[in-house]
């Protein structure tokens, strides 16, 4: 199948991004949320700028055609995704933090409308919901008490602004970047999006001294960096570039459902909506992947009176 590797990529995506939740939760018990990002972030970029180095080379001409183009995309999907989410995150429950972080597929699909052009297909809208029913229930479990006590809070918009954030870098991402490689411009954001969230992380305390902290929140810290962060980000841009925004951000409803099914494999029971959930979210990334397709009928005949 032509595009076989990048799905792959996209899952392995959606499974390191999912492992995140679990491991977050562990480090801000150690680390205040922006000095997390910014040791993550800051390992991050690091190690990409060296992969860079030893692969294709700092090309000049590149750096300097697309050096505020970078800066933008470091702000927005390093930074901005990142602060927004976690601040976010003190004002409101994570479930409405979860189920905004839903909405991504679609306000990708409208961004990638507005500023890139792309077509709307009837199976791209069709796995849309799939998906966002799917997420609904695996995080809500399928409680209709859950659902019907939802209210919007402040912490909501601030979440909602971080997934505008993720929604419009890998949009803009397509839109500002000249000649630039899923390597390149993975790296050059990463370290604008670091330096951001180091000098943010400087005006926050941690709540246990950096001697303290065990060994396994620092391989915590590596695997968020070295797995989600530097491979998460590049396959991300690799199937922006390859397949489209609108296919790509369909991945992204996968994540509670890796969550879901890690949370098991640690204890936590899976209740039937949940299953049910996970079976949609699946069914819409395959239905607006291309991977199945709605079948088309014609409605020619007319109806004898």
């Amino acid at each position: 199948m032509k595009h076989l590797q990048i799905y792959l990529m996209l899952l392995g995506f959606s499974i390191f991004t999912g492992a995140t939740f679990n491991l977050a939760k562990y480090t801000v018990g150690y680390f205040s949320p922006s000095s997390a990002a910014a040791w993550r972030f800051g390992l991050a970029a690091v190690a990409m700028l060296i992969i860079l180095i030893f692969t294709e080379g700092i090309k000049k001409s590149q750096l300097q055609n697309n050096t505020g183009s970078y800066v933008v995309l470091g702000i927005v999907g390093i930074f901005g995704f990142n602060a927004l989410f976690f601040v976010g995150l003190k004002y409101t429950a994570p479930v409405n933090g979860a189920l905004i972080m839903g909405l991504n597929p679609l306000l990708t699909t409208i961004f990638a409308r507005i500023i890139l052009g792309n077509n709307i297909t009837k199976n791209q809208v069709i796995g849309i919901l799939f998906s966002f029913v799917g997420v609904l229930l695996v995080i809500t479990q399928g409680s209709i008490e859950t659902i019907r006590t939802l209210s919007i809070s402040g912490g909501d918009l601030i979440i909602f602004a971080g997934n505008v954030c993720w929604a419009l870098y890998g949009v803009l991402g397509r839109r500002l970047v000249k000649d630039g490689t899923p390597l390149s411009t993975t790296t050059y954001t990463m370290i604008v999006g670091a330096v951001c969230l180091t000098v943010f992380s400087l005006f926050t305390s941690n709540p246990v001294f950096l001697t303290n902290i065990p060994i396994g929140v620092w391989g915590a810290i590596a695997f968020m960096a070295f797995f989600t962060s530097v491979l998460g980000y590049l396959w991300w841009n690799q199937g922006m570039k390859e397949i489209g925004a609108n296919k790509t951000s369909l991945f992204f409803n996968l994540v509670p459902v890796v969550t879901m099914i890690i949370s098991f494999a640690i204890g936590t029971p899976i209740r039937i909506f949940q299953f049910i959930g996970a079976v949609l979210v699946i069914l819409g990334v395959l239905t607006a992947s291309g991977l199945i397709s709605i079948p088309k009928h014609n409605i020619d005949q007319q109806s004898a009176v």
